[in-house]
């Protein structure tokens, strides 16, 4: 098959809905009534939406013609045996709790296993996950390879888990001390990047070792098993499927967002084999969710969700989301804009650090750069740094890891020329970078802060 440099996508437009165009003057005194928070503004003063490709996306006819079968009984409702299915075709484990999304599958399940003393290893936690484990007491820690904390270091698979750091950690507390291991596919707060089979496998061999349990945060499941199709030795003639089938094997449960590669605007769920955690987890569903077969979710939401799993493994769609990602940061990359390489697969990530070396980490340059392409181009992007990750529980502050702008792509939600824009703005921004300015946060609260956190900007020359 002849390889055309234009995406197509694969589906037409149906229906449309109208984005509002506004002034640089309008947006300037947006970002000032939200505090300088991007989270704060309302999304029609926004022109192109990247805060998040979570529940954003465009759902496909199908998925609405299935909202219409949607059966609300409270109990036992057809769509609740149609959403079983649809997970246990790909992920056959033995016990499935609906959750309205994935942070509700991440609270039950710590509140049930984490605790003080607790410490829970992943390559990288997201922020809610991160946040429920501090919640109950427990200490989340990181073990990315090296090379997934250095943007510009090409690898097939920078979200992998080092190993031998797990290893390390577990002998170090003890195993009694952790009370599961788990593997964030694709691996967002690193760039979106995917994590090897081989990878899963040989984490699967230290949890053997050691008697621990193997948990996937499979939130971009399908996009992690396109790059496994397309970078891994010996997975190019297998089917998506089978490639989450075998990533579902290595491990014991999951928590998942079907906001994400469930393809649906809402609903996620728990899902484990050990029977007795299950019970303890269904009677806090039943808590804080609803009945355990719809946990939070209308009888339509299951249905959408059923429908989005068969259509997020079709090949024809992953290239295209995948190719179509990587179209951003290559562009990107070719006009002088830092980037994390290589593209991840559901968002590009801007390294804010390397772009605005004169903004000190603690005076957030991802934040500044994020408020900059709102304010020249109405683009919502998202920091993905030290304001995320640099306040910890015991109140310190230092900078994370790496300082990014996640540009998340809402699927089969924007066209080309949407991206297009969105690159001669980011490269306008870049041109100018240099008379960007740092911020001071002037209030937050203890937990999550860069939901509701309130910024300043600072004039860098008169603070040096």
């Amino acid at each position: 098959m002849h390889r055309w440099k234009t995406i197509v996508e694969p589906f037409r437009i149906h229906s449309v809905e109208p984005v509002r165009f506004n002034t640089r003057e309008e947006r300037s005194s947006r970002l000032q009534q939200a505090g300088f928070n991007l989270f704060g503004l309302r999304a029609e003063d926004v022109l192109i939406d990247l805060l998040t490709d979570s529940g954003t996306g465009a759902m496909s006819r199908d998925q609405w013609a299935a909202i219409q079968h949607g059966d609300e009984s409270y109990a036992g409702s057809p769509s609740w045996f149609r959403f079983l299915d649809a997970v246990r075709s790909l992920f056959p484990f033995e016990h499935v709790i609906p959750t309205h999304q994935g942070r509700a599958a991440e609270k039950i399940l710590f509140s049930v296993i984490g605790g003080p003393g607790k410490v829970v290893p992943n390559n990288t936690h997201f922020d809610t996950t991160r946040a429920n484990i501090e919640y109950t007491g427990a200490e989340a820690v990181d073990l990315v390879i090296a090379e997934g904390h250095q943007p510009q270091v090409v690898h097939p698979f920078k979200g992998n888990m080092d190993v031998e750091a797990l290893e390390a950690l577990i002998t170090a507390v003890g195993a009694h001390n952790v009370p599961v291991v788990f593997v964030t596919i694709t691996n967002n707060s690193g760039g979106g990047q995917p994590v090897s089979l081989a990878n899963l496998r040989a984490v699967r061999a230290v949890c053997d070792r050691h008697g621990l349990p193997l948990f996937l945060d499979g939130c971009r499941f399908a996009e992690n098993a396109w790059f496994i199709h397309e970078r891994e030795e010996g997975q190019q003639n297998r089917s998506i499927r089978d490639i989450v089938r075998d990533i579902a094997a290595v491990a014991d449960g999951m928590t998942m967002s079907a906001k994400k590669d469930g393809m649906a605007n809402i609903g996620g769920w728990l899902a484990m084999n050990d029977g007795e955690l299950a019970a303890q987890c269904r009677n806090l569903l039943i808590l804080t969710e609803g009945f355990p077969t719809y946990g939070g979710l209308a009888g339509r939401d299951l249905e959408a969700i059923a429908q989005g799993l068969n259509e997020v493994i079709e090949e024809d769609y992953l290239r295209y989301r995948i190719r179509s990602t990587a179209y951003l940061a290559d562009a990107l990359s070719d006009v002088g804009v830092p980037v994390v390489k290589p593209a991840g697969g559901h968002a590009v990530y801007i390294d804010a650090r390397a772009m605005l070396p004169h903004i000190a980490p603690l005076r957030y340059p991802g934040q500044a750069l994020a408020i900059a392409l709102y304010r020249e181009g109405g683009i919502r992007g998202c920091e993905i740094g030290t304001v995320m990750f640099g306040r910890h529980p015991d109140g310190s502050e230092v900078p994370a890891a790496m300082d990014l702008v996640r540009l998340a792509i809402p699927r089969r939600t924007y066209t080309q020329s949407h991206i297009d824009y969105v690159i001669e703005v980011a490269t306008w921004v870049a041109e100018r970078a240099s008379s960007l300015r740092g911020l001071r946060i002037i209030g937050e609260p203890p937990a999550l802060r860069h939901f509701t956190a309130q910024f300043a900007e600072i004039d860098e020359s008169a603070a040096a």
